[in-house]
């Protein structure tokens, strides 16, 4: 008994550093994005008076990031590929750790349209392994500490600890737990006490140093009143449309890549995420910071202007992915469906308010259910931006989305 309570004590404290460990990478990768971003956009232009820097400075950062993945390889792995790895190989190649972190940070801060989760979560999963190969206490479980390690990123990530847990474990294949003989219940308890180990670590680094990043701003919703209950019934289609059109973008943006060497491929993508840059800087970079400019004066932009920021975003987002410039897909999707929301509600409204959040909560939900086909996973994300109220709503939108792909594609199949 004695052993036995001696070896769980072990595990929650090897956990909980874990945990703070994650924390800490997580902390350092975002702040450094963060420093550098800032030098490339604001000081380095103020500095030089160049209208044009975006081109030049994008097309080089292409080319390096062209050279990185001729030599390293095709990093970094999308979020779904990492996870795909680890439940089929049982583990995460971490060799070429520095071609992922290379590869992870330039596009962040050459203003692709991406997110910081790809990349962070091939890291992550990378540096579990490698603690699972060179700590003989971790050997074990290696596998359960590498999910733990995904859950907590994604959970500090996005401000939201249930999402990491969420997207981690809603899959059929893990629903009987761990197949490395960690039960149910331990399991959840292990994920709490890194997910707080975690949020504590980055808490206090936020304190001392600054905050790496400040998130996802959060919506104050107003009371939605029957209109907007109805309307629902709009804004799910074309939650799902955005889907469509995403994913369409990107089997051609795929297609289109595969004609194209590589650097010459990355060279491209940066060439015109520089020119992009000068005209609609708002449809690239991850999304936070625009959202940001977004909130506090949506009301002086034109609905169509959102419209077509929303779906040039996309594009960007997927052509970013499949031509070099990979990243995450969530941020930039997130703030696409938001422009979508507030544009669709300024024209039945004549003018968004407090009608604007619901739609967009709504559009948003639908989109990323019918992509993620995890409606539990897509409405706890979005508890990041929008209101705690509205999630017996986005939970109903990102299920109806995720039915409606699945349907779909169901009768694809019989075809």
């Amino acid at each position: 008994m004695k052993t036995k309570w001696t070896n769980e004590l072990k595990m929650l404290l090897f956990t909980a550093l874990l945990g703070a460990f994650v924390g800490v990478v997580l902390w350092c990768f975002l702040k450094a994005v963060g420093i550098v971003s800032a030098f490339f956009w604001d000081t380095l232009p103020e500095k030089t008076g160049m209208t044009f820097l975006s081109v030049p400075l994008c097309a080089a950062g292409g080319l390096v990031l062209g050279i990185l993945h001729k030599i390293g390889g095709d990093y970094p792995d999308e979020l779904t590929v990492v996870m795909d790895k680890i439940k089929k190989d049982k583990h995460y190649d971490y060799k070429p750790m520095i071609f992922i972190l290379l590869c992870a940070f330039l596009p962040l801060v050459l203003g692709a349209s991406v997110g910081p989760e790809a990349g962070l979560t091939g890291i992550i999963a990378g540096l579990c392994y490698w603690i699972g190969d060179n700590v003989k206490y971790a050997k074990q479980h290696e596998t359960a500490y590498s999910r733990i390690g995904e859950a907590v990123m994604l959970g500090e990530l996005f401000h939201m600890p249930l999402f990491g847990i969420i997207a981690v474990e809603e899959n059929e294949e893990d629903r009987d737990g761990f197949d490395t003989g960690i039960s149910k219940g331990s399991k959840f308890l292990l994920y709490g006490i890194a997910a707080a180990a975690g949020y504590l670590t980055v808490l206090a680094l936020n304190n001392l140093l600054g905050a790496a990043s400040e998130g996802f701003p959060m919506f104050e919703m107003e009371k939605a009143g029957g209109t907007d209950f109805a309307l629902m019934l709009l804004y799910i289609p074309v939650g799902v449309l955005l889907c469509l059109f995403f994913q369409g973008a990107e089997k051609l943006s795929e297609r289109a890549a595969l004609k194209v060497p590589c650097i010459l491929r990355e060279t491209l993508c940066g060439l015109l995420v520089g020119i992009v840059m000068l005209f609609a800087p708002m449809a690239l970079f991850s999304g936070e910071e625009e959202m940001r400019v977004f909130m506090t004066d949506y009301g002086t932009y034109a609905p169509l202007f959102m419209i077509g920021i929303c779906f040039l975003k996309l594009f960007m987002t997927a052509f970013c992915i499949r031509f070099g410039l990979k990243g995450g897909h969530f941020f930039p999707v997130i703030f696409s469906c938001v422009l979508m929301g507030f544009a669709i509600a300024a024209l039945i409204f004549q003018g968004a308010d407090g009608h604007g959040i619901f739609a967009a909560g709504i559009i948003t939900a639908a989109a990323l259910g019918a992509q993620l086909k995890k409606p539990a996973a897509a409405s706890a994300l979005l508890l990041l931006c929008f209101p705690v109220r509205m999630i017996l709503w986005l939970f109903i939108a990102a299920a109806v989305g995720s039915r409606i792909t699945q349907a779909a594609a169901a009768k694809k199949t019989e075809r």
